[in-house]
């Protein structure tokens, strides 16, 4: 083992020791792939890759809902659409753990009250951060404002790019996946689900 990966020089640069059999893990692809993980560019690579995969996955140790506790009841009155638009995300498919990189837009038809616009960022991120299907990640974002916030009406629309598909398999760059979650009104209700997909852009 190198000097480079022991817990002594975790704790001198003030990073996170690696366990060690998740940088052996590592290493072993780095061989299988065809390249020797001994060799100078790749010694310290095993614990990099390893903090870079926490860091990408950093979902797992939040709740998205927490985000959503605090809520504002002085509106105005106000109770039209609430829509945070193209907001940008990065995720990895769990299927290939290969890079998804896009944008979602969250609307939702307030009730009573609404939340910081920052927060439904928060949650995008919050579920985005884990090993994903775009699928599951706009159903995800959906029912947890739908359950938190107990809106008229929830929209996601999610506009994203794989890797897996675009660099790799099919290797078909330039194509987006689009999927969408409607809930409440938006899904009862024609006009309101025009116009909400109108405000994203679609």
């Amino acid at each position: 083992m190198s000097s480079l990966d022991g817990p002594d020089e975790d704790q001198q640069s003030g990073k996170p020791p690696v366990p060690q059999d998740v940088q052996d893990a590592i290493r072993t692809l780095i061989r299988w792939t065809g390249d020797d993980p001994a060799r100078e560019g790749l010694i310290d690579t095993p614990a990099r890759v390893a903090r870079a995969w926490k860091e990408y996955c950093v979902g797992y140790a939040e709740d998205p809902a927490i985000h959503l506790n605090r809520v504002f009841h002085e509106v105005g009155g106000y109770d039209e659409i609430v829509l945070l638009k193209d907001i940008p995300f990065q995720s990895h498919c769990e299927h290939h753990m290969a890079p998804i990189i896009g944008k979602a837009s969250i609307a939702y038809l307030p009730q009573d009250f609404v939340v910081g616009i920052s927060k439904l960022a928060r949650v995008l991120h919050g579920f985005a951060r884990r090993l994903q299907i775009q699928e599951r990640l706009t159903a995800e974002v959906a029912q947890c404002i739908w359950d938190h916030l107990h809106p008229r009406g929830v929209a996601v629309v999610v506009d994203a790019s794989h890797a897996c598909m675009t660099a790799r398999g099919v290797r078909t760059p330039g194509v987006t996946m689009v999927t969408s979650r409607m809930m409440g009104v938006f899904l009862e209700d024609q006009r309101s689900r025009r116009e909400v997909l109108s405000l994203m852009g679609y």
